[in-house]
């Protein structure tokens, strides 16, 4: 599947039960990463954030790589998804320490069809989505939290919803 250029774009956030869409993007490592794929092998959280090296976001993902074993033991595959390049995704993560995957939405693709575009900066804005495969297969929302940009995600909220 080539990289997600293009998807059908949302104003407002999934709700619990949505089918959301599948998408291939490129990882901190220059790999492709793809939504189904990354499903077959359990639950995901997508962590959508505005931008690397900014304050919250720094201390969002810290905290995501602090807990990363309990999300592991959790079948939870937690991914960092903004409009960074995965050169700055890259950089950002050796930085910090980061252990998770970071996508680089750069066509802004997925941050729209997601519904977590912040339009006046032409970025990602603040949010979580826990994905697990429906019934039939199909990636589908169990849990959908948006904040605030000033508001780091909580991780004992999120915690909760998977365990």
């Amino acid at each position: 599947m080539p990289m997600t250029s293009s998807l059908p774009e949302r104003d407002q956030p999934p709700r619990v039960g949505d089918v959301v869409p599948d998408f291939t993007l490129m990882t901190q490592d220059r790999e492709e990463w793809t939504l189904s794929q990354a499903l077959a092998l359990g639950d995901v959280a997508l962590c959508f954030y505005p931008m690397d090296f900014s304050p919250v976001c720094s201390t969002e993902m810290r905290c995501v790589t602090d807990e990363f074993d309990r999300w592991h033991d959790k079948g939870v595959h937690v991914v960092g998804v903004s409009c960074d390049s995965f050169f700055v995704h890259a950089a950002w993560a050796r930085e910090l320490g980061l252990k998770q995957t970071l996508l680089a939405d750069m066509h802004r693709a997925v941050s729209k069809a997601y519904g977590f575009y912040w339009p006046d900066l032409n970025i990602s804005s603040r949010g979580t989505v826990l994905i697990s495969r429906g019934v039939d297969g199909s990636p589908t929302v169990r849990w959908v939290q948006q904040r605030e940009i000033k508001n780091a995600m909580d991780l004992g909220e999120l915690l909760a919803q998977v365990g």
